[in-house]
C-alpha cells in the first residue's frame, strides 16, 4: 500500500479544495483526528456555524423583538438570506426554493398539493425500500383520501445485483401502471444503496403519463449537480443536516416548480406563507405568496437556518457543485478501486461501478469465503472500524455505507480506511 500512500499524498497536495478541510471540527480520535466518512448522515460542523447563530443571539439579547426588523439579518426575511445561494444549488430560479421546516414536513405539504387522486388515478409510485419515513408520508397520505395502500401504493422491486435499479425497470412499472398514475415519488439518491437516479428522465416518463413527479432530495443536495427547474420536476424536498452540514435536526428544503408558483393548488396553508405585502393586515382570507415561499407556515426558525449560511458560505466560495463533484468522483473512484483491487474478496460493491450512476456514497457488504462472511461479519467490520477512528454508517441488515466528503474528506482518508479491512482480514 506505500503506492497508494503516496498516490493519496500527492492527490492531497494537488486538491484545489484542500484548504475547506480546515474549515470544520473533525471529531479526535487519540491523540489524531476520526476519519469521519458519514456526511451522508451528519455533516460535520462547520467552524463558521457558531459565529452565524451567536450573531442571531447576541442580536436576540440587545434587540429582543426589535431584531425583526433591523439590520440586514432582520429576521422577518431571514429565510432569505440562503434562498438565492440554495437555488443555485440545486438548478432552481429564486422562486422556486424555500428553507423551511423539515424533510417529512415539507413531503406531506407537497403530497398535500401535488396527490390528487381522481377516478381512477390514484397510485403512488416509489421504489421498494425507500426511507420508512417516506413510505409513512404516502401511505398516510393515502389513507386520508380514503384509499387502501394496498392497491394505490406501488413500489418498484430492484432488479440489479445488490439491490439497484435499472432505468429499464423504472420505465415499465412507469408505463404499466401510467393509467393509474397520480404520482411518481423518487428519490435522488437511494440512501442504502446510494444510487443516484436520472431525475429528468423520471420526470418525463411521469408527465407523459399524465402524473405528477416529485423527488426526496435528501441524498443527493450538496452530493450531485442538480437542474430541478431545467428538469421539470413539480416538486423536491430534501434536509440540510447531512452533505449541507448545518446541523442535526436542521431546517429543510422545499422546490415547487416556477409554473405551479401561481396556481391556486390546494395546499395546507399558513400565516407565513400569505403574501408578504398584506400578512399584517391579518385579514382571515388566505392570499399565497408567489413561489414556493406560498407553503411556509410558520415565520422562520432563525436559530436553526443561521449554520446553513455558513454552509452555503463554503459551497459558493468552492466553486459550486461543479468543483466539488470533480473531487467527488476522484475521491469515491479511488475507493471503488482500491476495494476491487484490494479487497474484492472481503467486501462487495453495491453501488453502482458508473459514475454517473451514484454519488460520493459507497454501500459496501462483507462477502468471501470464511468466518468472516458468516452472520455478523458486517457488524464486526464495523465495529473494527469504528475502534480504529475509522467511522461510517451501519444500515441493517448488512450495509455498510462509506462517504468520503469532498469538503474535508482526504485521499489519504481513503487509503488508510483500505489499509484497516487488510488488517482486520488479516487476524
Amino acid at each position: 500500500m506505500n503506492h497508494a500512500r503516496t498516490h493519496a499524498a500527492a492527490l492531497d497536495a494537488a486538491d484545489p479544495l484542500r484548504g475547506f478541510r480546515d474549515e470544520f471540527l473533525v471529531p479526535a480520535h487519540g491523540d489524531g483526528e476520526q476519519v469521519y466518512f458519514v456526511g451522508n448522515s451528519l455533516g460535520l460542523q462547520p467552524r463558521a456555524a457558531r459565529a452565524q447563530v451567536l450573531e442571531v443571539l447576541d442580536k436576540w439579547g440587545a434587540e429582543a423583538v426589535e431584531g425583526h426588523f433591523t439590520g440586514d439579518t432582520r429576521w422577518m426575511d431571514y429565510h432569505a438570506l440562503v434562498r438565492d445561494p440554495l437555488a443555485r444549488l440545486v438548478g432552481a430560479q429564486r422562486c422556486e426554493v424555500v428553507a423551511m421546516n423539515t424533510l417529512t414536513v415539507n413531503l406531506h405539504l407537497m403530497l398535500a398539493s401535488f396527490y390528487r387522486p381522481a377516478r381512477d388515478r390514484t397510485v403512488v409510485l416509489m421504489e421498494a425500500g425507500a426511507f420508512p419515513s417516506d413510505r409513512h408520508a404516502v401511505e398516510s397520505q393515502i389513507r386520508l383520501h380514503g384509499l387502501d395502500p394496498a392497491t394505490a401504493l406501488v413500489e418498484v422491486e430492484a432488479d440489479e445485483p445488490g439491490g439497484t435499479l435499472s432505468m429499464q425497470a423504472i420505465e415499465r412499472a412507469i408505463a404499466s401502471h401510467g393509467p393509474r398514475l397520480a404520482l411518481v415519488l423518487w428519490p435522488g439518491v437511494q440512501y442504502r444503496t446510494g444510487q443516484a437516479f436520472d431525475l429528468a428522465r423520471i420526470t418525463a416518463l411521469a408527465h407523459a403519463q399524465g402524473a405528477a413527479a416529485g423527488f426526496d432530495l435528501a441524498h443527493a443536495v450538496g452530493n450531485l449537480p442538480l437542474s430541478l427547474h431545467a428538469d421539470d420536476a413539480d416538486f423536491a424536498v430534501w434536509c440540510h443536516y447531512k452533505y449541507l452540514n448545518a446541523g442535526p435536526g436542521a431546517v429543510g428544503g422545499c422546490f415547487v416548480h416556477q409554473r405551479h408558483g401561481d396556481a391556486a393548488l390546494p395546499r395546507m396553508a399558513g400565516w407565513w406563507g400569505h403574501e408578504a405585502a398584506t400578512r399584517f393586515r391579518m385579514d382571515p382570507q388566505f392570499v399565497p405568496a408567489r413561489g414556493a415561499e406560498g407553503w411556509q407556515l410558520s415565520n422562520p426558525p432563525v436559530l436553526a437556518l443561521a449554520p446553513l449560511r455558513a454552509s452555503l458560505d463554503q459551497f459558493e466560495r468552492a466553486g459550486g457543485m461543479a468543483s466539488l463533484r470533480a473531487k467527488s468522483e476522484a475521491l469515491t473512484g479511488l475507493l471503488d478501486a482500491l476495494v476491487r483491487e484490494r479487497l474484492g474478496d472481503t467486501l462487495q460493491i453495491l453501488t453502482p461501478a458508473e459514475p454517473a450512476r451514484r454519488g460520493c456514497q459507497l454501500s459496501l457488504r462483507v462477502a468471501g469465503a470464511g468466518s468472516q462472511s458468516a452472520p455478523g461479519g458486517g457488524r464486526a467490520l464495523f465495529e473494527h472500524l469504528r475502534g480504529a477512528g475509522i467511522l461510517g454508517d451501519w444500515r441493517e441488515p448488512d450495509v455498510i455505507r462509506i462517504a468520503p466528503v469532498p469538503l474535508y474528506n482526504r485521499y489519504a482518508d481513503v487509503v488508510r480506511l483500505v489499509e484497516e479491512v487488510e488488517r482486520w482480514r488479516g487476524r
